[in-house]
């Protein structure tokens, strides 16, 4: 099993949800922690709890950034006029990776990390291979000519266990993108309940 592998499925059961919505989460089987504690019977998670674990959820779900990742872009959406939750919820779905994890260009938000650094993108005819470029509206996201037949690319394609969002248009057949519009939490297909709310009351109270 691949570190990345092992990460993801870590995350899963450590969260006790499937937050990708993979067919072969190991939270599929069974819903505890990872660990020889991760059966404990839980009891009432405090408000801190609760605000920690939507944050550690949501972070997670973009292949668990760094927490000095995840704050920069929190400070970003707070600086910003209007909803503070709806706007993070924006600005990490304008992320270059998630624009490529979206499009299906890659089978999991880990791989589209490891996608993007291995410079098989290009965004408005440009080489980009940073994970973190913020998509503009109207930016399209392009496949490099030579990377369009590689296998993990061809097989993300076809997967039917998740949709290409409306705020992203795609031609699978030039193998573009056009990121639309920044979404909102309502816009975006999470396999499970995100909190934005409570992450933002997490951030303001530490």
């Amino acid at each position: 099993m691949t570190k990345r592998t092992s990460a993801k499925y870590k995350i899963d059961r450590r969260m006790g949800e499937n937050i990708w919505g993979r067919p072969k989460s190991p939270v599929n089987r069974r819903e505890y922690g990872p660990g020889q504690h991760g059966q404990r019977r839980k009891g009432k998670m405090s408000d801190f709890g609760l605000q920690l674990r939507a944050k550690q959820k949501l972070k997670g779900h973009y292949g668990d950034l760094t927490e000095k990742q995840f704050r920069r872009i929190y400070a970003e959406a707070e600086r910003r006029r209007g909803d503070t939750g709806e706007i993070l919820i924006g600005l990490l779905e304008s992320r270059l990776d998630a624009v490529v994890y979206r499009a299906k260009f890659v089978p999991t938000v880990f791989a589209a990390r490891q996608f993007v650094n291995h410079g098989h993108l290009l965004v408005n005819g440009k080489k980009v291979n940073i994970p973190s470029y913020r998509v503009k509206e109207g930016d399209v996201v392009e496949v490099r000519p030579k990377s369009k037949q590689l296998a993990s690319v061809l097989e993300a394609v076809q997967l039917a266990e998740r949709d290409v969002p409306d705020y992203i248009e795609v031609d699978h057949s030039k193998m573009t993108a056009t990121f639309v519009r920044a979404p909102g939490l309502g816009d975006v297909p999470y396999a499970v309940q995100m909190e934005p709310n409570l992450v933002i009351e997490y951030y303001a109270q530490n």
